[in-house]
Order: C-alpha cells, then structure tokens, then sequence
C-alpha cells in the first residue's frame, strides 16, 4: 500500500506508511462475506450489498470528520464506485494490520485503504482495479530555495526518518541527512532553516500543504510517473469479473470528472492520474 511509503510522514499523515499492503494474511481460503447471500459478482449483478474494509482513522484517505461521518478519498470514490453499480456499500472498519488478512478470510468483499499491491506475496493473492491514486516520491524545499531535482541534494541537509524509503533515497543521492521523527517535523525544520529539504510520499505533502496553506515551502521536484504506484479496490483473486466492473466504474469517473472533483476537495489536486 501506499500506506507504507509514506513512512515517516503521516501519521502525521503518513502513506502510509508504506511500503507493503497490509498485516499478516490468514491461511484460511476466502469464506462468503456476512450479511447477504450469494458470490460478490452475483451481489453486484442483483444491485445487493458491497462490503468494505477500511481503516477509518487514516485522513484524508478514511476518516471520520466533526460530525463523526466516515469520509476521505478512499472512502468517497468507493461510495460513487458503488452508486455507479448501483448497488449498496456498507464498511467495515478495521485496523491496518488486520485488514488484508480480513480481506482473505472473507469478512468483507473488498478492501479501500490506498492499497497499492506492490509485493509478490499480495499479488499472488489479491487483485486490484484501475487506480484511483497515484503517488510517488517528491522533494520539498523553501519557496526561495534554488533546490530543483534531486540531483541538487547531494551534500545538502535533508531532513529524513533514516528508517523510511525516503531516507534511503535520499542517502543515495548524497544528501547530509538530518533524522527526523515524521513529515511534519521535517517540514518545520526546512521553514527554521535547519534543514534544506525533506524527500516523502506526495500526497502526504498535498495533505499537509492543503491544511498549511501558509507553509514556507514548496514542492520542486515530482518523481517520473514510470516510478508512481497506484492505489485501487481490492479483492480476492477468482473475482475477475468484479475487477472489470469496479475499473469501468473508476474509468468513468475519471471520465466524468467525479475523481478530479474528489482529489481536490481532499488534496487540492487531481491525483487520479499519474
């Protein structure tokens, strides 16, 4: 999942953590998912009932905002896949570290939690739709700074959590790295000048520029979109047919402007295409 490429950022955001897609798995086979009869494709077919994993306390992706309504990215594009289809969603909150392996013992249908499905052992035995995110790697720094690739960072304080994937990028361009906790602390430093740039996940950046409009720094450089992953609906593997429809779904809503519509109001930016 994207959720773990973000290490370092957000839990403060992030994405994220990430760079797998989930907790252990169960080596149970998928049973039927509670609540309604008959396979996923048959639920679909009939307008019945979708239900989803998600986490629930992961904004702006899954939460639940001052009223206490569950929203975010993942959330909303799974609900206007659903009304697409025409069928009802109900979701199912779950912790990450649980979630895929809920997925595979058949407690619910489909998992919407910015899953990217990046390791052999995930693509062996689930499934993903067309994307609905992409993210990649991005630098930050000052908005006066002369800083545009990463190729400028070699000898260049850099403030990084030396455990993420960021940090070791950052490394191997030359960077002096300064240890930072998260994508926050990060960002101040390069506002006290105590840091010059910080390498993360983009839509933990977006987030955080969206909710720091004021924010000193900037975006100056985008990793090439060959090297973005992408976060779909997931689901067991054998559900070939459901794949088809939720990617109809999602590409018409790409179409339509809906998932454009979504990036904005939850990042300020499109972030359905690469």
């Amino acid at each position: 999942m994207l959720k773990k490429f973000i290490l370092g950022g957000m839990t403060a955001l992030v994405l994220a953590a990430c760079g797998g897609e989930g907790g252990s798995a169960s080596s149970s086979a998928p049973v039927q998912s509670a609540g309604e009869s008959g396979s996923l494709i048959e639920r679909i077919n009939n307008k019945g009932t979708v239900t989803v994993g998600t986490e629930g306390t992961y904004a702006p992706f899954t939460y639940h905002d001052k009223d206490g309504k569950l929203t975010g990215y993942d959330v909303e594009v799974t609900r206007a896949v659903a009304e697409k289809l025409g069928v009802k969603v109900e979701f199912k909150e779950t912790q990450w570290d649980s979630m895929m392996a809920g997925l595979k013992a058949g407690r619910f249908d489909v998992v919407a939690n910015q899953v990217g499905l990046t390791s052999p052992e995930r693509q062996a035995t689930f499934d993903k739709s067309e994307p609905y995110s992409w993210s990649g790697a991005v630098l930050v720094a000052r908005k006066d700074s002369n800083i545009k690739s990463i190729d400028d960072i070699k000898g260049v304080k850099t403030a990084q959590s030396l455990t993420s994937n960021y940090g070791e990028k950052a490394k191997a361009a030359g960077a002096d790295l300064v240890a930072v906790d998260g994508l926050a602390q990060s960002l101040t430093l390069i506002e006290q000048k105590r840091a010059d740039a910080t390498l993360n996940d983009e839509l933990a950046v977006l987030d955080y520029l969206k909710k720091n409009p004021n924010a000193g720094v900037k975006i100056v450089w985008s990793a090439p979109a060959d090297e973005k992953v992408g976060s779909g609906l997931i689901v067991n593997k054998g559900n070939d047919e459901v794949v088809a429809k939720f990617s109809t779904a999602i590409n018409e809503l790409k179409a339509d402007g809906t998932l454009k519509k979504l990036g904005e109001q939850f990042f300020g930016k499109d972030i359905s295409v690469k």
